[in-house]
């Protein structure tokens, strides 16, 4: 097979992350036209990367996440439409487990899409429960590559050890790994500081994605020890980690400040000055706005390193995703 080109990601992505839990916990009708004009804006400002997963919207709301994209999609008709690049992830089910599954749950997400899906992910590895499974689902993951349904492929919480494996394992078939997509923040250095994915990353020609680069809402100053809490198990997170993070979140208030910009900018543009590609999820059009705001602009060395400083010394940081491998 002839290798093609490796897919070509913008900057920074506007990830639906953030809808896909919406959608899960509280998404109605009305909300439709205000989501539309959340990606209205973002592709006519140049964000126009956007991520979410066949598992956004399960149950009840079957595939609710891709469908609306797709629609969103379909309905843009201004500047940066042929940019677009919208991504998914292949949820790892105990009952997907042939490549057979993956080929078809791949062409299930481009009928919800209404179209082939740009970049395909792997959305958790199994190897730290079921080796075995993820076997025949990589396999079915090259294959969607090698039949041309997408342009690229990555993976999700995958760590350098498993990485390198995988990439082996690829790079037999002519299939290169575009993306690694891992929980990267402030407050969840552990990726690139502990595991060192991103020089990996760097070594091997694939781009890091920041999922939950604000780390749920902590890095943007809505919150506080005193509350008001968001509702169930997010709130009983917060209350056990923001103790923890005065000295960070203090130290990002100031260099906000200094800046003249919001914490949450200055959160995602730190991820940007860590060369990662952050998709901070957008409900409304005020926080797309917000979010917007990262771009156009560069902390300084002297910046980041305080910032660097405060992350490493903070008493608390965000748990990581159970499924982060080594």
């Amino acid at each position: 097979m002839q290798s093609r080109q490796k897919l070509f990601l913008p900057i920074m992505g506007c990830g639906t992350w953030a809808w896909g839990n919406q959608l899960l916990w509280g998404y109605n009708e009305s909300m439709d036209d205000q989501l539309q004009a959340v990606f209205d804006l973002c592709v006519s400002n140049g964000v126009t990367l956007f991520d979410t997963g066949d598992s956004y919207g399960t149950g009840r709301l079957n595939g609710r996440s891709e469908l609306l994209l797709g629609r969103f999609n379909r309905q843009y008709v201004g500047l940066g439409k042929e940019n677009i690049c919208i991504a998914t992830k292949l949820a790892a089910y105990p009952w997907r487990w042939t490549r057979q599954s993956m080929v078809n749950a791949c062409k299930a997400s481009a009928q919800r899409l209404g179209k082939n899906v740009d970049l395909v992910q792997m959305h958790w590895s199994t190897a730290n429960y079921a080796l075995w499974q993820e076997e025949g689902l990589l396999d079915g993951l090259a294959d969607v590559y090698e039949q041309g349904l997408v342009k690229g492929v990555g993976l999700s919480n995958y760590g350098p050890k498993r990485l390198k494996q995988v990439q082996i394992k690829f790079a037999e078939r002519g299939v290169p790994i575009s993306t690694l997509q891992v929980q990267y923040s402030l407050s969840s250095t552990y990726p690139v500081t502990q595991l060192k994915l991103k020089d990996f990353c760097d070594e091997l020609g694939i781009k890091l994605i920041a999922y939950s680069p604000l780390a749920l809402g902590l890095l943007t100053g809505k919150y506080s020890e005193q509350g008001p809490w968001p509702k169930g198990i997010r709130g009983l997170l917060f209350r056990q980690i923001l103790p923890g993070m005065r000295s960070l979140l203090g130290c990002l208030q100031e260099v906000a400040q200094f800046r003249n910009k919001t914490m949450s900018q200055v959160a995602i543009n730190w991820c940007i000055c860590k060369g990662t590609i952050p998709i901070p999820g957008a409900k409304s059009v005020e926080q797309a706005r917000e979010n917007l705001g990262a771009l156009g602009w560069q902390l300084d060395a002297g910046e980041i390193a305080e910032l660097d400083k405060a992350a490493a010394n903070a008493d608390k940081k965000m748990v990581q995703n159970i499924f982060q491998t080594k």
